[in-house]
């Protein structure tokens, strides 16, 4: 019988428990160790799950053996810790985004190339059945000739949320406000879902907050396909409203709010004919329990079981040698468009990608 993969954690705050409650589900995986610079959290941690606590990344990479390590720690600091997980020999999955630099992630590849390790990067929501779903029936061209899609993300952060880690909020660790940390799910989606992003015009504000980064922001997008799309996000809309995805096509529909899908028409399925003035559809509110869907008021209500599933396909790739579903340079995509956003909300310009 093949042992289970042995998983270290670095980084004990809001998400490394959901990670642990990941790992804790699947059979093919164990929690080793963790670490964390403030000891109370890393001992609560393992205390729950398991493993080893450390107060020290060196300390847990020199004495633990190890087959993957999940990063878990501020966002500016992702491409260091990875690099120095990746130049021991460990596969490595990173919470988003990836990192808040081009600079950081280009060196992230580079030692990824370098070491021959895996990277992945957590983009949990692709492996929904709501998202796996309107993916394949993308590939199948069943929306046909795609022409708009939307991301919505109305949720909600107090100010304390922001003063509770000096990091959040700021340029340097956070990389961003509502786009880097919090919409950076939807975007991904979205451009997962609609193809590459050709060209962004944007605005950003900070509106509802004290804080150096944006807590709102609206972006008008020109896909690669020629689909027109936006994105309106913000931390301010209280007290956390749903999470929407819209992708539309001149044969089909489909709209998954928080994540769960609300609505799919297409036109091969259709009994009847449509109207030349179309049909007014009720969209049946999706049934999404509260657990789900508290992540717009509340990220420690986050659930662990997306995680799981992308945390099984990177035990999967290991185990067949093959590339993880989110890699490093999936893991690029949405972290390019958000830096994209900012440069043109900041010269009031269109900004090309491709």
């Amino acid at each position: 019988m093949t042992e289970p993969l042995r998983f270290g954690l670095v980084g004990c705050g809001v998400i490394g428990p959901i990670h642990a409650e990941a790992i804790a589900t699947l059979p093919d995986a164990v929690l080793a160790a963790a670490a964390d610079l403030v000891p109370e959290r890393v001992q609560k941690l393992t205390e729950q799950y398991g493993g080893t606590p450390y107060t020290d990344l060196a300390r847990m990479l020199k004495h633990e053996r190890l087959d993957v390590v999940i990063v878990c720690t501020p966002s500016g600091l992702h491409g260091a810790h990875a690099c120095q997980i990746m130049r021991s020999g460990r596969h490595v999955i990173v919470e988003k985004p990836m990192e808040i630099t081009r600079e950081a992630m280009d060196e992230m590849l580079r030692v990824q190339q370098e070491t021959g390790v895996k990277l992945a990067v957590i983009s949990q929501h692709r492996f929904d059945a709501a998202s796996q779903q309107v993916r394949q029936l993308v590939d199948e061209q069943a929306f046909g000739r795609l022409v708009l899609g939307n991301a919505l993300v109305p949720w909600w952060r107090s100010q304390a949320y922001y003063d509770s880690g000096a990091w959040r909020g700021t340029w340097e660790m956070d990389g961003g406000g509502v786009l880097m940390n919090q919409a950076i799910h939807s975007i991904d989606l979205l451009q997962w879902l609609m193809g590459p992003v050709k060209s962004i015009f944007a605005y950003t504000d900070t509106l509802a907050h004290r804080m150096e980064t944006e807590d709102v922001a609206v972006a008008v997008l020109r896909f690669a396909n020629g689909a027109l799309g936006t994105i309106a996000a913000t931390t301010g809309a209280y007290p956390g409203v749903t999470t929407r995805i819209e992708v539309f096509g001149d044969k089909g529909s489909a709209i998954i709010e928080n994540d769960a899908l609300a609505l799919l028409r297409l036109a091969r399925d259709a009994k009847e004919a449509v109207s030349d003035y179309g049909e007014a559809i009720k969209q049946a509110a999706a049934e999404v329990e509260e657990k789900e869907s508290a992540a717009a008021q509340n990220p420690a209500a986050l659930a662990s079981r997306s995680h799981a599933l992308q945390i099984a396909d990177m035990i999967r790739a290991l185990r067949e040698d093959r590339t993880p579903l989110v890699d490093g340079y999936a893991g690029r995509k949405p972290v390019e468009i958000i830096l994209s956003i900012y440069e043109s909300a900041r010269t009031h310009k269109e900004v090309t990608l491709l």
